[in-house]
């Protein structure tokens, strides 16, 4: 199985090289791997004796799981050497200038020869891998050298490989860690039910992370605040083709309200389908206000029903100005993204239909804090009846920041156990 394993990691690895000929994303994926150790070995040199502590994350949403811990080992330990590294491009051309981390590098394919490389060049004396991460030679290898090694937030499912008639190969790396730390007592019960009884509940480290984010929050951006005028407003965060098509079939109803779109994707051939979609409203660009003078973008924004915030990185600042927000992600096979970042801001979500995987899109569901729609016809009516009638948001927004609230803590849990001893 371990050799079926590699080859699938190596032809993985070929697809993304052809796909890269027609994908921009597949083709930094395979561009920033290029003379990969050479930049890790040169990143490593700073180091010199100090204790390596290795984080690991696949993109932007893990990262920002793993970020509050970074940040609060980086002030109670300023002399360790942190490494972070990224399996993505997204996450890892976001972060890549990540002022908490000594050094960033990609993550090298999870071959044998790639692993020992990258372990001896790094040499972690911990490393932390985040939610879904389960590389095998990797996890593997550091078991072997004795590393202590945690996943945190993590989340088990009854469907996932570990837990079927097929999936010992895979359970092996569940016995790797030296703690896993698990969201919720389901995802503990699974883990003992195959003999992985370490398991510690300690919560979701993201609850922590938007707390922060929302209380360090002293946004006060011209350009949307112009754009805001007075009128009320909601925001869209995190959208695909998919959701922008929804709404843009469900707002005629309230025109009168304006919409800050904020896409997943933002480069030019998105931004141009966002036009399309919204070919019929008033669109203005952030990006053609930001940087210039005020009178001569003005008359823009205030005439404007829908602003597209088409740069990147302010996203979970954006919410302060929502009334409620619509999570993108529903409607595409990977799920919707991070409701919290909204949530926090007393905004009540809405989103599309797959949040099954996502327990605190059902936790908020049942608790009257969010709601999914299926199509437009479910987006339209709900649209006008929160923007009409405005005291019917403020149930589910009490319900949300309460949520948010009562789930923080997750970060000094788990800093405690890895880092009281060392």
């Amino acid at each position: 199985m371990r050799i079926l394993y590699d080859i699938g990691i190596s032809l993985y690895f070929l697809g993304a090289r052809v796909l890269g000929l027609f994908n921009h994303k597949a083709a930094q994926f395979v561009s920033g791997r290029k003379g990969l150790f050479r930049t890790i070995g040169e990143g490593m040199s700073a180091c010199g004796d100090r204790q390596t502590v290795w984080f690991h994350c696949s993109s932007v949403g893990e990262f920002e799981q793993a970020r509050p811990l970074i940040e609060r080992l980086r002030n109670m330990s300023p002399d360790k050497f942190i490494v972070l590294t990224f399996f993505s491009p997204s996450g890892y051309n976001l972060r890549k200038g990540y002022k908490y981390a000594d050094a960033v590098f990609y993550l090298p394919m999870d071959t044998g020869r790639n692993v020992r490389r990258f372990l001896d060049l790094v040499h972690p004396s911990i490393a932390i891998f985040v939610k879904y991460e389960f590389w095998y030679n990797y996890l593997i290898a550091l078991k072997e050298r004795g590393v202590k090694t945690y996943i945190i937030s993590a989340i088990f499912r009854p469907g996932q490989i570990f837990f079927r008639w097929y999936g010992s190969f895979m359970r092996k790396v569940l016995r790797c860690y030296t703690t896993p730390f698990v969201q919720n007592e389901e995802s503990r019960r699974l883990l003992a039910g195959i003999g992985v009884d370490n398991a510690v509940i300690a919560g979701d480290t993201r609850f922590d992370q938007v707390e922060a984010v929302c209380r360090h929050n002293d946004l006060h951006n011209e350009v949307m605040e112009s754009f805001i005028g007075g009128r009320r407003v909601w925001v869209a965060g995190s959208t695909w083709e998919e959701d922008e098509s929804v709404i843009a079939g469900s707002m005629n109803g309230v025109r009168e309200a304006k919409l800050i779109l904020v896409p997943h994707e933002v480069h030019p051939s998105h931004i141009g389908r966002i036009r399309s979609i919204f070919a019929g409203y008033r669109v203005v660009l952030y990006s053609d206000c930001a940087g210039r003078d005020r009178a001569d973008w003005e008359h823009e924004t205030e005439d404007a029903e829908v602003l597209v915030i088409d740069v990147v990185g302010l996203l979970s600042k954006i919410y302060k100005y929502g009334s409620f927000a619509y999570i993108g992600g529903g409607f595409s096979g990977s799920g919707i993204h991070n409701i919290l970042e909204a949530a926090i801001y007393g905004c009540p979500v809405i989103f599309g239909p797959n949040y099954e995987k996502f327990q605190e899109a059902k936790d908020l569901i049942s608790l009257g804090g969010a709601i999914s729609i299926s199509s437009r016809k479910d987006l339209a009516p709900l649209l006008e009846r929160w923007l009409h009638f405005p005291e019917q948001l403020e149930r589910p927004s009490l319900v949300c920041t309460q949520y948010v609230e009562s789930h923080l803590g997750a970060s000094d849990t788990i800093i405690e156990r890895i880092f009281k001893n060392v």
